[in-house]
């Protein structure tokens, strides 16, 4: 019985040290909408809510979980708590995509090439 406790113990320890990770923030629909209105200026989370139809405490999840992923940061300002985007971890995700938009470049240009020569060769 007190392995067991122990190692209950230890798993809760392990769950509150993990992060959620940056993509699994932006594969909600949601979260993305949230983070392209963010993106303009700092709001609150009652000028987010308004945007959406859904609760005001789904958004607020919804700013939990992007904020436990960096992906925004909080500022107080008084009484009100304003979410801006974080650059930085937005540049994670954009190099990530970099790697597979070097891909379909090349896959382009080889369709651009092949394209061209079947041009030529109706032409001829």
């Amino acid at each position: 019985m007190r392995i067991y406790l122990q190692l209950i113990g230890f798993i809760i320890k392990i769950k509150r040290r993990m992060r959620r990770d940056i993509f699994q923030a932006i594969a909600d629909p949601t979260r993305r909408a949230i983070i392209a209105l963010i993106a303009l200026q700092a709001m609150t989370p009652n000028a987010i809510a308004e945007n959406f139809n859904t609760t005001r405490q789904a958004v607020s999840k919804h700013l939990r979980i992007l904020t436990e992923c960096e992906l925004v940061k909080q500022e107080h300002q008084g009484r009100e708590i304003y979410y801006s985007l974080e650059i930085e971890k937005m540049k994670e995700i954009d190099q990530w995509l970099e790697q597979f938009r070097k891909i379909w470049e090349t896959r382009f240009d080889q369709l651009d090439n092949l394209l061209a020569t079947i041009k030529k060769q109706e032409n001829e």
